[in-house]
């Protein structure tokens, strides 16, 4: 059984402490805050856990395995470095760091010690995630032309970081992974309304390898919570609403066919004519708790020695597309390399 301690008892925290706590792998030791009344909150809940505010006593107990790293990312880098010199195990909340300099730098030392450094992805362990991978990979939807991609809700409003560094993140990570590369360029802007200097809502587009196209609407200021998802592939398209429990995924048999004269359709009729419409099918998906998944995924990766789905390689890549997107809102639109 791992010994784990959670650092940062915030939005996020608690769920952490949760999953930890309850599996079977591992116990929650201690928990870190600089806020007492979350301590005290906590403490209720899990009676039997140490809460503490000074995360150095922390990692220099030695029964500690591993530290799971919940705080602003502005603070990633300092805790993630102090919990891998002290040779813990690491799993931190995305994105890994603020700068893509300390990203790098950080895998280099988790590599030179040996230890695990995991990212926190989710998505990733997402079912219904799983499932549009399996159908892109096998082919179902042909080849893909574009995505599309949205992430909005009313807050919660961040200072350290802008929306695309919030919320855009999990859908580089998502699209990343589907697609098994890397951006190739972005041109991005940005609104700010709340926070000078924090762009409270990005638009950015991304070009992939092969053509694919991705566009990304992220924000926290927006009247509805949307979780959106689009891909259109040459054979067929679906959608992926992740606020949807019951059915996430629309898979459709619809697309543009070849049979037109000449290639050009000039009249309503023919354009009708080339529009194939077939069925709308709602796949099952798998039921599951993504962080549940995540956290067990850790305690196996540091138990065997595991490469972590979520790595540090794919952390860096997200925090590189971000960096991009960063700089072509400075830059007013301009487009962007990302690798």
């Amino acid at each position: 059984m791992l010994c784990i301690a959670v650092v940062g008892a915030g939005h996020w925290g608690p769920n952490l402490i949760r999953n930890f706590h309850s599996a079977p792998a591992s116990r929650v030791k201690h928990v870190v805050d600089t806020r007492p009344q979350r301590l005290e909150a906590l403490k209720v809940k899990f009676p039997d856990v140490a809460m503490a505010g000074d995360v150095e006593a922390v990692l220099a107990d030695p029964e500690v395995d591993a530290v799971v790293i919940a705080t602003p990312t502005s603070t990633h880098f300092a805790l993630c470095r102090e919990a891998l010199n002290a040779g813990k195990h690491v799993l931190v909340e995305k994105p890994m760091a603020s700068r893509l300099e300390d990203a790098e730098a950080l895998d280099d030392l988790a590599k030179k010690k040996g230890l695990v450094l995991m990212v926190g992805h989710v998505f990733l362990f997402n079912p219904a995630v799983r499932e549009v991978k399996q159908r892109i990979d096998s082919g179902d939807l042909g080849r893909l032309y574009y995505l599309s991609m949205e992430r909005t809700n009313l807050g919660p409003i961040r200072v350290d970081v802008d929306a695309a560094w919030d919320l855009a993140a999990h859908d580089i990570s998502i699209v990343d992974h589907w697609l098994g590369a890397q951006a190739v360029s972005v041109s991005a802007v940005g609104g700010t309304y709340i926070n000078s200097g924090v762009p409270d809502v990005v638009f950015a587009t991304l070009k992939y390898p092969n053509g694919v196209l991705v566009n990304l609407k992220a924000s926290w200021l927006n009247p509805r919570k949307g979780r959106d998802i689009t891909v259109v592939g040459d054979r067929r398209m679906l959608t992926f609403d992740d606020t949807n429990l019951e059915a996430p995924i629309r898979l459709y048999d619809r697309g543009v066919t070849d049979e037109k004269v000449g290639g050009i359709v000039d009249t309503f009729a023919g354009f009708r004519a080339s529009v194939r419409e077939g069925e709308i099918t709602v796949p099952k998906v798998a039921a599951g708790e993504p962080l549940k998944a995540e956290c067990a995924h850790f305690l196996e990766c540091v138990n065997e020695g595991k490469t972590p789905i979520t790595d540090a390689a794919l952390g860096i890549r997200v925090v590189r597309a971000l960096e991009a997107i960063t700089r072509s809102i400075e830059g007013g639109g301009r487009e962007e390399r990302v690798a």
